[in-house]
């Protein structure tokens, strides 16, 4: 899952006292006016919190004010891991099944086990409409913050369609191009 955002729903003052805080947050902040907000419109990665009560599984509902704030913190933080770990669940590619919290590929009655790498490389993959170049993925999946000259990506990937191959007799999973790498 990419960034994760907590959106503040009329309240100002809460807006204002976590934004003093965001440089400890694990998440985003956003604030939402009354006249901007719609709620079919939030996404996997929000949480709102709000006066009103939406009956939404995104929705945050605070009832005991006063609370310190190492506390609401905490709180925030445990409800964002809770839909994260929720949304890496039995996600769907193509033919597939991964799921991200166990770190295993299912087809049919089969199922490969993945390491980490592997995962991340499957689920930054999985977003993307068009080809990943090397260097994109050794960005986002690897954290490389330069260009390096390395054969790190595309022998992960090598092996990853290796495994895939074994298992589930795919070639084609992951294809090459010359801009990069894509799942078919």
């Amino acid at each position: 899952m990419n960034k994760q955002y907590l959106l503040i729903h009329d309240h100002k003052i809460l807006y204002e006292i976590l934004f003093e805080l965001k440089s400890i947050l694990s998440f985003e902040l956003r604030f939402i006016k009354e006249k901007d907000f719609k709620l079919k419109n939030l996404r996997p990665n929000e949480l709102i919190i709000s006066k009103k009560n939406f009956e939404s599984e995104n929705q945050i509902k605070l009832n005991d004010f006063p609370i310190e704030l190492d506390k609401l913190v905490d709180y925030l933080n445990i409800n964002f891991l809770k839909k994260k770990i929720k949304f890496q669940k039995d996600i769907k590619i193509g033919e597939y099944q991964v799921n991200f919290n166990t770190r295993k590929m299912f087809k049919n009655n089969k199922h490969l086990n993945l390491t980490e790498k592997e995962s991340k490389i499957i689920d930054f993959l999985k977003n993307s409409t068009s080809p990943v170049s090397v260097i994109k993925l050794q960005n986002k999946v690897w954290g490389y913050k330069s260009q390096l000259e390395t054969h790190t990506v595309e022998t992960h990937i090598y092996r990853l369609r290796k495994k895939i191959d074994n298992v589930f007799k795919d070639k084609n999973f992951i294809r090459s191009y010359k801009e990069g790498y894509q799942i078919s």
